[in-house]
């Protein structure tokens, strides 16, 4: 059974109707296959596009940080195979595209596989870290835009 039929591990969720994602049945197989690549086993992960608002009140609750930030990414394995629920704020995806000078679409997926990237094992704390952590994702992004649009 090929993984495009099969019952996906990556669910998506939106906390209001103004937002759409576009092929989503590519998106979870390519996820899939990252996690296969990366050699990361994965049980499941939830993808919930918010606000802001949302998202601020999650850092503030959970990780007790009083800033807007554009995901927060939250790891509840219990075994090798991955588990977790991945926040995105879709206003703070959007004004991060302008001020990079990028497509919305574009920097929706870089922070959809940061996350999955995240739960890889990748950390961005420190400048060697950022760096490993932008070549991943720009080598994903390549390769899924080369995909989504053959």
């Amino acid at each position: 059974m090929s993984l495009s039929t099969s019952k996906s591990k990556i669910c998506f969720f939106f906390e209001h109707n103004s937002f759409s994602l576009q092929h989503r049945t590519e998106l979870k197989v390519f996820i899939e296959t990252l996690f296969q690549k990366e050699r990361k086993k994965l049980a499941s992960i939830n993808y919930i596009f918010c606000s802001d608002k949302r998202l601020l009140e999650i850092n503030q609750q959970f990780l007790r940080h009083d800033y807007y930030t554009d995901i927060i990414t939250f790891d509840f394995s219990e075994t090798d195979a991955t588990q977790a629920e991945i926040y995105i704020s879709i206003d703070r995806v959007k004004d991060n595209a302008k001020t990079e000078s990028v497509s919305f679409k574009s920097e929706l997926h870089r922070v959809i596989f940061h996350g999955a990237l995240h739960l890889c094992g990748y950390k961005d704390k420190k400048k060697g870290e950022r760096k490993i952590m932008r070549e991943k994702e720009g080598l994903y992004l390549s390769k899924y835009f080369k995909i989504a649009n053959s």
